[in-house]
C-alpha cells in the first residue's frame, strides 16, 4: 500500500513538473512572438516616421563617399535650406586657415565686443571687455555651438561680422558651394542665409581634408569652461562606431540639421540631414542612412581633394549673391534725368551718319574708294567728309551723293507748227529756236 502511494506521489510530481515545463515553454514562445511583433511594430513606426520626415518640406539629405566622391544617396540635395549653426563650420574653416598660416595661434587672446556679448543663446555668456583664447572659442563652437564665441572669431579675423560674412561667402564660392550665402558668423535666423545639403557635404569634406590637425576638435565630447562641463550636442559621437564629427544645428526656420563624418574600416562617408522634425528623429535618420550606405562605399581613396578656385574668379559669383541692387552708370542717370539738347555738331554728325548709310547701300565705282573707310590716303582727301565747323557742311563733289552724278544741261527741242507763221515756244534751252 505504501509502495502504491509513493508511486502515485512520484507520478504526480512528474506530471506537475511536466505541466510546468510545458506551460513555461508556451509562455516563453508567446513572449518571444510578442517581442518579435513589438520589434516589427516599432520598426514599422520608425520607417513610417522616416518616410514622414522625408516628406517634410524642410527635409533634405545626402550621403557622399569620402573615398570616391560619389553620391550614394540623396533627397532634395540642391534645394535651398537654412544652415542654422552649420554656419559655424565655415567660421571655423576660416579660423583654421589663420592658424595654419601662423597669423593666429591657439593661445591667442581675442577681445569680446558688446555686439558679440549681446548674441542670443546658446552661448558661453561672454562679457564685453573680456578676452577668450582661440582654442576655447573653437571648443565652445563644436560643443555648445556658442553664438557669442562665433562673433568673437569673426571680429578677430575681419574686424566686422558683416565683412566676415562676405569672406565666408567668397570662400564658399571658391570651394564650389554655388548656392550658399552667409550673412552672419553663427547661423542665427536670417532669411538670406541659405545653403544646400550638397554644399554642406562639400564643406564637410573640405574642412577635414584641408585641416586634419584642427579637424580633430569636432570630436570633442566634453568642454570644461569656467567650472562648467559642456557636452557636445552631436549625440552620434560615441554612440555610432566610426563617427568623428562634425556639427549640429537648429532654428525654427531650418529644423534640425546635422553634418556627420564616419570612418569605419577603409570606408569613409559624409552625411548631411537638413530639416529634421526633432533632434532624435534627425539622429535616427542619419544612423539609418549611414548603415544603409556603408557597404556601398569604396575602400580605396581615389577622389581628388576639394580645391579652391582663385579668389578673382569668385568675385562675380559673390556679387550676384548680394542683395544690393547694382549701381546705375552715371551717363544713364543723366540721360534719364534731362536729355541734353541736340547741338549743331550733333545734327551734323547725324546727317553724316545718314549720308554714309545711304552711300553704303549703293556700291561705289571701282575707282572710287569707300567713304566709310576710317583711314584715307592723302591722295583721296578730296572725298573725305568735310570737318565739323559751325554746323554747315562744306561743299563736296556730287559724286558722293546718291542719285545721278551728272549736272543738269540745257537741251534743244523741236516744236511742231500748228498754224502758219512762226510760233515762239518756251523751252528749257538757253535761247528760243525757230524751225
Amino acid at each position: 500500500m505504501l509502495r502504491k502511494n509513493l508511486s502515485a506521489s512520484r507520478l504526480a510530481r512528474v506530471g506537475v513538473f511536466g505541466l510546468l515545463t510545458i506551460t513555461s515553454a508556451v509562455i516563453f514562445t508567446i513572449d518571444a512572438a510578442e517581442a518579435r511583433r513589438h520589434r516589427r511594430h516599432h520598426a514599422h513606426h520608425r520607417v513610417q516616421r522616416d518616410v514622414s520626415e522625408s516628406s517634410s518640406p524642410k527635409f533634405a539629405s545626402i550621403i557622399v563617399d569620402g573615398n570616391s566622391g560619389a553620391v550614394l544617396q540623396a533627397s532634395s540635395p540642391d534645394a535651398i535650406r537654412h544652415p542654422a549653426s552649420l554656419t559655424k563650420i565655415m567660421t571655423l574653416y576660416l579660423l583654421f586657415e589663420r592658424l595654419e598660416s601662423g597669423k593666429m595661434k591657439l593661445d591667442t587672446e581675442m577681445p569680446v565686443s558688446k555686439h558679440a556679448a549681446d548674441q542670443d543663446p546658446t552661448k558661453l555668456n561672454l562679457r564685453a571687455g573680456q578676452t577668450i583664447r582661440v582654442e576655447d572659442a573653437i571648443k565652445g563652437l563644436v560643443t555648445r555651438s556658442a553664438n557669442d564665441a562665433a562673433v568673437v572669431i569673426a571680429e578677430a579675423i575681419a574686424g566686422d561680422e558683416d565683412d566676415f560674412a562676405q569672406m565666408m561667402t567668397r570662400k564658399a564660392r571658391a570651394l564650389g558651394m554655388s548656392k550658399t550665402v552667409y550673412r552672419n558668423a553663427n547661423g542665427l535666423p536670417n532669411d538670406e542665409q541659405v545653403t544646400t545639403a550638397r554644399d554642406q557635404a562639400t564643406l564637410g569634406r573640405a574642412i577635414q581634408e584641408r585641416f586634419p590637425r584642427y579637424y580633430r576638435y569636432f570630436a570633442t565630447s566634453t568642454f570644461n569652461w569656467r567650472g562648467q562641463s559642456i557636452r557636445n550636442h552631436n549625440h552620434l559621437l560615441g554612440s555610432v562606431e566610426g563617427v568623428d564629427g562634425i556639427k549640429t544645428g537648429y532654428t525654427r526656420a531650418s529644423g534640425f540639421n546635422l553634418v556627420t563624418s564616419m570612418r569605419r574600416g577603409n570606408r569613409h562617408l559624409i552625411g548631411v540631414v537638413l530639416g529634421g522634425r526633432s533632434g532624435g528623429s534627425r539622429d535616427a535618420i542619419m544612423r539609418n542612412l549611414l548603415a544603409e550606405n556603408l557597404d556601398k562605399g569604396a575602400t580605396v581613396h581615389t577622389v581628388a581633394a576639394v580645391t579652391e578656385r582663385n579668389g578673382a574668379d569668385t568675385a562675380t559669383d559673390v556679387a550676384a549673391a548680394s542683395d544690393t541692387p547694382p549701381a546705375r552708370h552715371a551717363p544713364q542717370v543723366q540721360a534719364a534725368a534731362a536729355p541734353a539738347p541736340e547741338s549743331a555738331p550733333s545734327r551734323l554728325a547725324a546727317r553724316l551718319s545718314t549720308l554714309a548709310a545711304a552711300t553704303a547701300a549703293v556700291p561705289p565705282a571701282p575707282t572710287k574708294p569707300e567713304i566709310s573707310k576710317p583711314e584715307v590716303r592723302p591722295t583721296e582727301s578730296k572725298i573725305e567728309p568735310a570737318p565739323l565747323t559751325n554746323g554747315v557742311i562744306s561743299s563736296q563733289p556730287l559724286s558722293i551723293i546718291p542719285g545721278s552724278s551728272e549736272p543738269m544741261k540745257p537741251v534743244r527741242v523741236k516744236t511742231v507748227q500748228v498754224k502758219a507763221g512762226p510760233v515762239k515756244v518756251a523751252s528749257a534751252a538757253p535761247a528760243p529756236v525757230q524751225v
